[in-house]
């Protein structure tokens, strides 16, 4: 994918217009499911992809862009347009909707007519309660936690979209790791 990746690039940065729609096939679907993560509106999560792509556009045309790599440097645009809405917003709502858990979390493996009410209400107080731990993090701890789990990215990665090295990543996810399990199970604490 890097080579195709970076024919991609080349041909999207002399403004050909199916390179460009390539690249936004690909990574347009990857973004919105970022944002939706932070944001837990679809509408808004769709507004947001839009005007990541709308600054990558922006990007092509000033010839400002990216140094290493571009799927980093997306995430990185996303990051901040999540950093502005909530800016935009006040300090209250934010702090409520910092850190939604996807709605179509799956409780069971079991088909619908067979699923045990118990389990169902079991997980859905266990995922509640994650809930509440996550919105307690800092929004570093919680920005870590996102990309490396909800989005599957290497250290590396989260280290460029987030600027910072490698060892702060591996340090703020260890601490938001153990941060949960304290809040999670105080007990083995």
């Amino acid at each position: 994918m890097r080579t195709r990746e970076t024919v991609l690039l080349k041909r999207a940065q002399a403004y050909e217009e199916q390179a460009i729609a390539e690249l936004y096939d690909h990574y347009a679907p990857l973004i919105y499911s970022y944002l939706y993560r932070r944001v837990n509106d679809a509408q808004l999560a769709e507004d947001l992809t839009s005007d990541v792509f709308v600054r990558v556009l922006q990007a092509l045309q000033s010839e400002q862009f990216w140094h290493t790599s571009f799927r980093a440097w997306l995430y990185r645009i996303a990051h901040n347009q999540v950093i502005d809405y909530y800016r935009q917003q006040t300090r209250q709502q934010a702090q409520m909707t910092q850190f939604p858990l996807e709605e179509h979390l799956e409780a069971t493996d079991i088909e619908d007519g067979d699923a045990d009410p118990a389990i169902n209400m079991d997980t859905g107080n266990a995922v509640y309660g994650l809930g509440t731990a996550l919105n307690q993090l800092t929004p570093d701890q919680q920005q870590v936690l996102v990309l490396r789990f909800g989005e599957q990215m290497k250290i590396q990665e989260v280290a460029e979209v987030m600027h910072k090295t490698n060892g702060a990543i591996e340090a703020l996810q260890h601490r938001a790791l153990a941060a949960l399990r304290r809040m999670l199970d105080p007990g083995k604490v």
